[in-house]
């Protein structure tokens, strides 16, 4: 645009009021903390709650029908931790073979090992039966969830 006398006009400069920039400010917050919360589950065993496994149906992160471990490997009265499923495997006694999310219902940390029947958090300490996931030792007080397993003659696949 020109003015009347062939100069041309300089457009004021738009300001932008407080409202709208905490209005993006807040809304920008939302949409980080929704995302945050609304992930796909991570491959250690989930997103952040302790029960997916459970509310998923079973071995949370793995897919079902793939084959997790041979009898063998999952010693009797210990198991075997398969961070990348998100589940742990027990043979509590010969020939039974149970499995559990690996996630620790205190915090959320990854169970580490199986020994003397029971598995161990890392993290805080606490203890779980290999048996059917119950509390041993605190400070959870939750048990852990239960995965779905089948066992095919000496196959273990998530189910």
């Amino acid at each position: 645009m020109t003015s009347s006398q062939g100069i041309p006009r300089i457009a004021a400069p738009r300001t932008v009021g407080r409202r709208t920039v905490v209005a993006a400010a807040g809304a920008m917050g939302l949409s980080t903390a929704l995302a945050a919360c609304g992930g796909e589950p991570d491959a250690a065993g989930g997103s952040d709650g302790a029960g997916d496994a459970a509310a998923s149906g079973g071995a949370a992160g793995g897919a079902a029908g793939a084959v997790l471990a041979k009898t063998a490997d999952i010693p009797e009265g210990g198991g075997k931790v398969f961070e990348d499923k998100g589940v742990v495997v027990t043979q509590p006694t010969a020939g039974e073979f149970k499995a559990f999310s690996s996630k620790c219902t205190h915090t959320g940390c990854a169970v580490k090992d199986i020994s003397d029947g029971t598995i161990h958090c890392p993290c805080h300490g606490s203890r779980f039966s290999a048996a059917d996931g119950s509390v041993q030792a605190g400070p959870a007080t939750k048990p852990l969830p239960a995965a779905s397993i089948k066992v095919d003659g000496d196959s273990i696949t998530l189910a």
